[in-house]
């Protein structure tokens, strides 16, 4: 039985030229056994490409390659035209095709697309942890975040932890209630790092009383009270004013303006 012999060139780890060659020599061959596959990773000199070359004249292997940057991928052409072996480039068409669509240049530089999952991971990571923190929850995850969120009811915390999540920051996000006391964890943190969000009480008023009237609920109970409100806020500069921490005015904010304020600020402080 005739065996394959394959080798996976590329600038970056290899693994999308390696599973496009299993799922094309599966095709042929249930027994893989008898694929010989060699990868060569981060291949960065045009001297490695002529040793690679004369290794398959040897073996009779076909070159399977993908390589960002066009000077490499002419070279390796070369190397096999001069050693008349067979060579796929997985890579180069597609980014040629997309360059003259664009009307753009690639960047040519090995390891994007690596960079970009590891870009999304962390952005599922800080969302599920704006989730699992959210609403004071769980206090441990206080000492954990990125950012912490403090502020009465109805100033935005649950859909500012989300916008922040989705910029790659882990947030935390604590109501303050004058009947509960705050978690000790608020007080042991790094008050760089929390923000308090304050409201005006006519605004959080009628915020509330709209509130109310969704739940299908008398918009005169003791939640949307000025009186109450103003005790609330009270509670809240205490507490903030102990933590030491920035408070930002929301009134009249929208979360992303809010947002960007907390995203200016951490970048200047850190």
């Amino acid at each position: 039985m005739r065996k394959l012999t394959l080798f996976i060139v590329s600038d970056s780890v290899g693994e999308t030229a390696d599973l496009v060659a299993k799922a094309a020599a599966s095709q042929f061959r249930q027994d893989l056994e008898t694929v010989s596959m060699k990868r060569f990773s981060h291949v960065e000199d045009e001297s490695q490409l002529t040793e690679i070359a004369y290794l398959a004249k040897r073996q009779d292997a076909i070159i399977i390659y993908t390589l960002v940057k066009s000077n490499m991928r002419q070279k390796l052409l070369e190397e096999c035209r001069k050693h008349q072996l067979k060579c796929i480039d997985l890579l180069g068409p597609i980014v040629d095709k997309i360059s003259q669509q664009l009307t753009e240049k690639p960047f040519e530089e090995p390891g994007l697309v690596r960079q970009l999952d590891n870009d999304y991971f962390k952005k599922i990571e800080a969302i599920e942890f704006a989730v699992k923190y959210d609403d004071g929850r769980d206090p441990r995850g206080v000492l954990k975040a990125d950012i912490v969120l403090v502020g009465v009811s109805r100033t935005s915390k649950t859909p500012l932890s989300q916008y922040l999540a989705h910029r790659r920051f882990k947030v935390a996000n604590v109501p303050l209630v004058p009947e509960v006391d705050p978690p000790e964890e608020l007080y042991q943190i790094d008050p760089n790092k929390c923000f308090g969000l304050v409201i005006s009480p006519s605004v959080l008023n009628s915020i509330r009383r709209e509130r109310l009237l969704t739940l299908g609920l008398k918009d005169d109970a003791n939640y949307a009270q000025i009186d109450r409100i103003r005790q609330e806020l009270d509670h809240f500069n205490k507490v903030v004013s102990k933590i030491g921490c920035k408070v930002i005015d929301v009134s009249n904010r929208a979360v992303e303006e809010t947002a960007n304020l907390i995203m200016s600020e951490m970048s200047n402080r850190f």
